[in-house]
């Protein structure tokens, strides 16, 4: 609850346990098995962040964050718990200004990128390439940017792949080899995310960041849930989407400093599938963007079961705790507690690792920064209770708010020209040119070889004759001869008559 400037979270025996806004930057945890009170801290803290004045996004991995969008409901338990936070006078079921977001355009407003916004170096992370695949993806980045071709979604960046593959000897000089074989493992690559849905992710219209970092009338924080029931359920679009959004708030957001209230906070439940067998230059990617966004006055809390989920670099970051119960009936699950007790400022008046173990439902050790940004010893809290209704919005709600939310603009997917329909064009040119050629050259050898037989023809032919004159040759000497004997003995036969009768 926003009490006094800071965000009241809780009781810690009798006194009161805050949050100083001007920390809100140094980004958060909370941490507990299931059913300890995670998702309710989560949601408590964004309506106190939200009544600041301070947009907030969260990840409703559940469905049942969306209640924040309704006043709660009055219940004995939730006047005794009122009148146990000393709110009374301040306490109110109250709805808060909601945004709603979905991937797949099912539960909210769709979200979409870009492909050319994601950039090659943090989608090629995202794909898990090899460096020599990594380098062939830049380049076709590259060569669309020089040609004008626009990659907006995975059909635009599966032509601009192969037209870059059934030219790659032109580009080759230019810019560096290019290999079937990588082009072919990214292509395999693009699969896994395009089955998950990033054929729905990738398009137009493109969300502007800035539709997220908004207040209403009255100067309350627009609270932008996402409805993660299904995308939980696809963990590389969700780490897709997750790394995009924080990478979008980076390079757009200018430089903040130390603000007196961030300009946003962001929660990301269930925040181990940002990182389960996440390479380690992914890692350093999550690491590199949570260390500088602070700088843009920007805020991010990772909501998981334990803090052994987040990577000890990302971990370190995270300067406000929130830890609710854990259960150690292993040796690892021991080891979790003992780490995360280690993680947390020593309170001389407890143990905390074993305090971590005998947390109710509701509580937790909390430990924040100071105005001065000191980090405060953990302390044993009681978290204050929500003023929003706890429990799924209806359907019917739902579309009412999103209807009066001023986002319908993102409704329905634009599919405007792109690399795809670009190169279809010249694809299909240089398919026309090559299906012309095809066919002059069948018709040129159809020709030669009419003419081959035309010549062959030709050459039986005076065969042929010259056989014919030979033979008529042969015929006409054989009647010479026949002639000449002939004459001959007629000539013999007179000289023999003249003989004898002499």
């Amino acid at each position: 609850m926003y009490i006094d400037g800071s965000i009241y979270v809780g009781l810690a025996g009798e006194r009161r346990v805050t949050l100083p806004l001007n920390m809100l930057n140094r980004h958060g945890l909370i941490a507990g098995a299931t059913g300890t009170g995670k998702t309710i801290t989560m949601k408590t803290l964004a309506e106190s962040f939200a009544d600041a004045g301070i947009p907030v996004f969260l990840c409703d991995v559940k469905g049942d964050v969306s209640g924040i969008a309704l006043p709660g409901e009055k219940s004995e338990s939730m006047e005794k718990r009122i009148d146990r936070f000393g709110i009374r006078e301040q306490f109110s079921y109250k709805a808060y200004p909601v945004c709603f977001w979905d991937v797949y355009g099912e539960g909210g407003h769709p979200v979409r990128a870009a492909v050319s916004d994601m950039g090659p170096e943090l989608l090629a992370r995202i794909l898990g390439l090899t460096p020599a695949q990594e380098g062939v993806l830049n380049i076709v980045f590259r060569i669309a940017d020089d040609k004008g071709l626009l990659l907006t979604d995975l059909k635009d960046l599966r032509m601009v792949l192969n037209y870059v593959n059934e030219h790659r000897k032109e580009y080759t000089m230019t810019y560096g080899t290019i290999s079937t074989q990588s082009v072919g493992g990214i292509l395999r690559a693009l699969l896994p995310l395009e089955n998950q849905g990033g054929d729905v992710f990738f398009g137009e219209p493109a969300l502007d960041i800035m539709d997220w970092i908004r207040t209403d009338v009255y100067g309350k924080g627009v609270v932008n849930v996402l409805d993660c029931v299904k995308l939980v359920q696809n963990p590389t679009l969700y780490a897709s989407f997750l790394l995009w959004m924080m990478a979008e708030l980076f390079e757009n957001l200018p430089e903040a400093g130390d603000l007196e209230k961030p300009r946003m906070v962001f929660f990301f439940d269930e925040a181990h599938m940002l990182f389960a067998d996440a390479p380690k230059v992914l890692v350093q990617k999550i690491e590199q963007v949570v260390r500088l966004i602070r700088s843009k006055g920007v805020g991010i809390y990772f909501v998981t079961q334990s803090p052994g989920d987040i990577p000890d670099s990302v971990l370190a970051q995270l300067s406000n705790r929130v830890q609710h119960a854990l259960r150690a009936y292993t040796p690892a699950e021991q080891k979790a507690v003992k780490a995360a007790a280690q993680s947390m400022r020593a309170n001389p008046d407890f143990k905390t690792e074993d305090v971590i173990m005998e947390l109710g439902v509701g509580e937790a050790l909390t430990s924040f920064l100071d105005e001065n940004g000191v980090p405060g010893m953990a302390q044993r809290t009681a978290i204050i209770c929500p003023q929003s209704l706890m429990g799924p919005v209806d359907e019917q709600s739902r579309q009412l708010l999103m209807s009066r939310d001023g986002m319908s603009r993102y409704d329905q997917m634009v599919d405007n020209e792109s690399a795809y329909e670009m190169l279809s064009g010249v694809l299909e040119k240089e398919a026309l040119e090559a299906e012309n050629a095809a066919l002059k050259e069948q018709l040129e050898k159809q020709k030669e070889k009419e003419e081959a037989a035309a010549a062959k023809q030709r050459e039986k032919a005076q065969e042929a004759a010259a056989r014919k004159k030979e033979r008529a040759e042969e015929r006409r000497k054989s009647q010479i001869e026949r002639q000449l004997i002939s004459t001959g003995a007629q000539v013999l036969k007179r000289g023999l008559f003249k003989t004898l009768f002499r």
